[in-house]
């Protein structure tokens, strides 16, 4: 069994780690996009899948280019402190933890809260502390035990997840009304900038799977066309489930924001599709806590790795299951704590802006991995030059243009404290040396 040099084995193949991406990018947000879209789009609601689609291409390409580059573990953290230094590396790795750990959070939450619509007992706050306790600890053995097991974790989740959507796309075709794709009015410009922006959140988080590069087998082929499998797949997925639930719903998909597919389900099967959809919620979410408990402590591995937040052991790896063992039992402990001290709705827009100020960092990586000779291993080259990253950076500006002044202070106040952090890092470092 091929190990890389950080003495993780390389098991992840193509299909592995396109589950991995596709796992992490179906979350719970699938089951309510339908009536946001149709509530701003109406029935040209497909037209912004299409367009986002486009847009979250561009910024996974350059994820694919750099990901076949820099073929280690840490995601997005390490092309950017591959390609520009420690620093830039920093900032790049504390925004990717933020989101993702508050958004973990988050999601456990709300599933203990789906558990207690069915078992009342969940809305007992030691049950609901317990069950967080439980659901953590045990994804975090799970994949101390191997990244082997953490994968096939996914693989199932991701099937699981995806059934009750693909019988309600197959089946739901014959309860289709055509009428109900006729356009009352041209979409605007702004509509449809309105449309994406909530579309794009929804296709984040792909790019989590590339952070056990460390483990991928032949990373330079492998990690291109996973990308290529799973963002095609994704966004197909999306837009039949546009296309079926508004042919069903029509004008009054708008209506049920809450579970619009569980109402389409529910026209198309009766009562036992509701329930289907119901539960097939409950696995989505399950299915991207045990896809971000899977990925993200490679992340903190990697930076204790190379110095850059002063926890050395947390690179330690298990002597028998070679797993970044302490570095998941962190993540899984920092995701409990938070879950269990509430919910964070209020920190959303910040993790949200995070994520992309991550892309922001990876689109220009790729230009500066270009310069880095050392680099030419013959892996994937994204054409046209420099144009597809120079384009999805000014996209993600564009996005980030979009946030209140407020918004934008405040990550400007959290970009400073972050620079004064690391730069007293360095000198205490610097001083005890001496």
């Amino acid at each position: 069994m091929k190990t890389s040099q950080e003495g993780l084995k390389r098991e992840v193949g193509v299909w592995g780690l396109s589950a991995n991406i596709v796992n992490i990018m179906v979350g719970a947000g699938i089951f309510v996009l339908p009536a946001i879209i149709a509530e701003t789009m109406r029935a040209s609601g497909v037209l912004a899948y299409l367009f986002c689609g486009l847009l979250i291409g561009l910024i996974m390409l350059c994820f694919a280019e750099a990901g076949s580059k820099v073929t280690h573990s840490g995601g997005a953290y390490a092309y950017v402190e591959t390609a520009f230094g420690p620093f830039p590396g920093f900032l790049v790795s504390v925004f990717y933890l933020t989101g993702s750990i508050f958004a973990d959070a988050a999601v456990s939450n709300a599933l203990v809260e789906i558990l207690a619509l069915i078992f009342p007992v969940f809305k007992n706050p030691t049950v609901r502390v317990l069950s967080l306790f439980f659901l953590f600890s045990g994804l975090a053995i799970l994949n101390v035990i191997g990244v082997k097991q953490g994968i096939g974790l996914v693989k199932i989740t991701t099937i699981a997840k995806l059934i009750p959507i693909v019988l309600l796309i197959t089946i739901g075709w014959k309860d289709v009304q055509w009428v109900n794709f006729a356009w009352e009015s041209e979409p605007t410009i702004q509509k449809l900038g309105e449309a994406s922006l909530i579309l794009f959140f929804a296709f984040m988080g792909g790019d989590a799977g590339l952070a056990i590069g460390g483990e991928i087998k032949n990373p330079q082929k492998t990690v291109p066309r996973a990308i290529f499998i799973g963002i095609s797949g994704v966004l197909l997925l999306y837009i039949l489930i546009q296309l079926v639930s508004q042919g069903v719903m029509g004008s009054e998909l708008p209506n049920f924001k809450e579970a619009p597919l569980a109402e389409t389900a529910q026209l198309v099967f009766g009562p036992i599709g509701y329930t289907l959809l119901f539960v097939g919620t409950g696995i989505s979410m399950f299915g991207m806590i045990s896809g971000q408990t899977l990925n993200n402590p490679r992340v903190i591995f990697r930076l204790s790795r190379d110095g850059v937040i002063p926890f050395s052991k947390l690179a330690s790896i298990h002597h028998r299951f070679k797993t970044p063992y302490l570095a998941i039992l962190i993540y899984a402990g920092l995701g409990f704590t938070l879950a269990a001290i509430g919910e964070f709705r209020q920190l959303a827009v910040i993790a949200a802006s995070s994520v992309l100020l991550v892309y922001f960092g990876v689109s220009l990586s790729v230009i500066g991995l270009r310069k880095r000779k050392d680099l030419d291993n013959g892996g994937f080259k994204i054409p046209l030059g420099y144009t597809v990253p120079i384009l999805s950076a000014g996209i993600i500006l564009y996005f980030l243009s979009n946030l209140t002044g407020f918004e934008i202070r405040g990550m400007l106040i959290l970009i400073a404290i972050l620079t004064v952090i690391y730069f007293l890092k360095k000198v205490y470092q610097k001083w005890k040396s001496h």
